[in-house]
Protein backbone atom coordinates (compact mmCIF):
# COMPACT_ATOMS: atom_id res chain seq x y z
CA UNK A 1 0.00 0.00 0.00
CA UNK A 2 0.96 3.63 -0.41
CA UNK A 3 0.91 5.31 3.00
CA UNK A 4 0.89 9.10 3.17
CA UNK A 5 0.88 11.49 6.09
CA UNK A 6 0.61 15.20 5.33
CA UNK A 7 0.56 18.24 7.61
CA UNK A 8 -1.60 21.16 6.52
CA UNK A 9 -1.10 24.50 8.27
CA UNK A 10 -4.35 26.39 7.74
CA UNK A 11 -4.65 30.16 7.87
CA UNK A 12 -6.02 31.04 11.35
CA UNK A 13 -9.23 32.57 10.01
CA UNK A 14 -10.09 29.24 8.32
CA UNK A 15 -8.85 26.80 10.98
CA UNK A 16 -12.24 26.04 12.52
CA UNK A 17 -13.90 25.64 9.10
CA UNK A 18 -11.21 23.40 7.56
CA UNK A 19 -13.23 20.15 7.88
CA UNK A 20 -16.07 21.77 5.91
CA UNK A 21 -13.67 23.38 3.42
CA UNK A 22 -12.07 20.00 2.67
CA UNK A 23 -15.33 17.98 2.97
CA UNK A 24 -16.09 17.47 -0.75
CA UNK A 25 -12.50 16.47 -1.49
CA UNK A 26 -12.49 14.12 1.50
CA UNK A 27 -15.79 12.46 0.57
CA UNK A 28 -14.82 12.01 -3.08
CA UNK A 29 -11.44 10.53 -2.16
CA UNK A 30 -13.00 8.09 0.29
CA UNK A 31 -15.24 6.87 -2.56
CA UNK A 32 -12.27 5.95 -4.76
CA UNK A 33 -12.05 2.16 -5.13
CA UNK A 34 -8.33 2.13 -4.26
CA UNK A 35 -8.59 4.34 -1.17
CA UNK A 36 -8.03 2.37 2.02
CA UNK A 37 -8.50 5.38 4.33
CA UNK A 38 -8.40 9.17 4.26
CA UNK A 39 -8.57 10.60 7.78
CA UNK A 40 -8.07 14.11 9.13
CA UNK A 41 -6.98 14.98 12.67
CA UNK A 42 -6.37 18.34 14.29
CA UNK A 43 -3.22 18.97 16.28
CA UNK A 44 -3.75 19.34 20.03
CA UNK A 45 -0.73 21.68 20.17
CA UNK A 46 -1.46 23.91 17.18
CA UNK A 47 -5.11 24.56 16.29
CA UNK A 48 -4.12 25.70 12.79
CA UNK A 49 -2.48 22.37 11.92
CA UNK A 50 -4.39 19.42 10.47
CA UNK A 51 -2.80 16.05 9.81
CA UNK A 52 -4.07 13.88 6.98
CA UNK A 53 -3.37 10.14 7.16
CA UNK A 54 -4.22 8.42 3.90
CA UNK A 55 -3.55 5.09 2.25
CA UNK A 56 -4.12 3.70 -1.22
CA UNK A 57 -4.13 0.06 -2.32
CA UNK A 58 -1.19 0.38 -4.75
CA UNK A 59 0.60 2.65 -7.24
CA UNK A 60 -2.31 2.41 -9.67
CA UNK A 61 -4.75 3.61 -7.01
CA UNK A 62 -2.41 6.44 -6.02
CA UNK A 63 -2.09 7.53 -9.64
CA UNK A 64 -5.88 7.44 -10.10
CA UNK A 65 -6.22 9.67 -7.02
CA UNK A 66 -3.86 12.40 -8.24
CA UNK A 67 -5.39 12.26 -11.74
CA UNK A 68 -8.98 12.57 -10.49
CA UNK A 69 -11.14 15.62 -11.09
CA UNK A 70 -11.70 16.10 -7.37
CA UNK A 71 -7.92 16.17 -6.81
CA UNK A 72 -7.50 18.82 -9.52
CA UNK A 73 -10.34 20.82 -7.95
CA UNK A 74 -8.67 20.57 -4.53
CA UNK A 75 -5.42 21.85 -6.05
CA UNK A 76 -7.29 25.03 -6.97
CA UNK A 77 -9.63 25.46 -4.01
CA UNK A 78 -7.64 24.38 -0.94
CA UNK A 79 -4.37 26.39 -1.19
CA UNK A 80 -6.00 29.81 -0.66
CA UNK A 81 -6.94 28.59 2.84
CA UNK A 82 -3.41 27.44 3.70
CA UNK A 83 -0.64 29.37 5.46
CA UNK A 84 2.12 27.33 3.80
CA UNK A 85 2.72 24.43 1.44
CA UNK A 86 1.75 21.16 3.16
CA UNK A 87 4.55 18.85 4.30
CA UNK A 88 4.30 15.16 3.46
CA UNK A 89 5.77 11.73 4.13
CA UNK A 90 4.97 9.24 1.38
CA UNK A 91 6.10 5.63 1.39
CA UNK A 92 5.12 2.19 0.12
CA UNK A 93 4.53 -0.53 2.70
CA UNK A 94 4.12 -4.28 2.32
CA UNK A 95 0.82 -4.40 4.21
CA UNK A 96 -2.78 -3.42 3.58
CA UNK A 97 -4.10 -2.41 7.01
CA UNK A 98 -3.02 -1.14 10.42
CA UNK A 99 -0.90 -3.42 12.60
CA UNK A 100 -1.47 -3.78 16.33
CA UNK A 101 0.84 -1.83 18.65
CA UNK A 102 1.89 -4.79 20.78
CA UNK A 103 3.84 -2.64 23.23
CA UNK A 104 0.50 -1.21 24.43
CA UNK A 105 -1.56 -4.37 24.24
CA UNK A 106 -4.97 -4.16 25.88
CA UNK A 107 -6.26 -7.25 27.63
CA UNK A 108 -9.70 -8.51 26.67
CA UNK A 109 -12.31 -6.75 28.77
CA UNK A 110 -15.40 -8.90 29.22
Amino acid sequence: MIFITAKFRVRPEYADQWPQIAAEFTAATREEPGCLWFDWSRSVEDPTEYVLVEAFRDDEAGAAHVQSEHFRTAQRTLPPHLAETPRVVNTTLAQDDWSLLGEMSVADQD
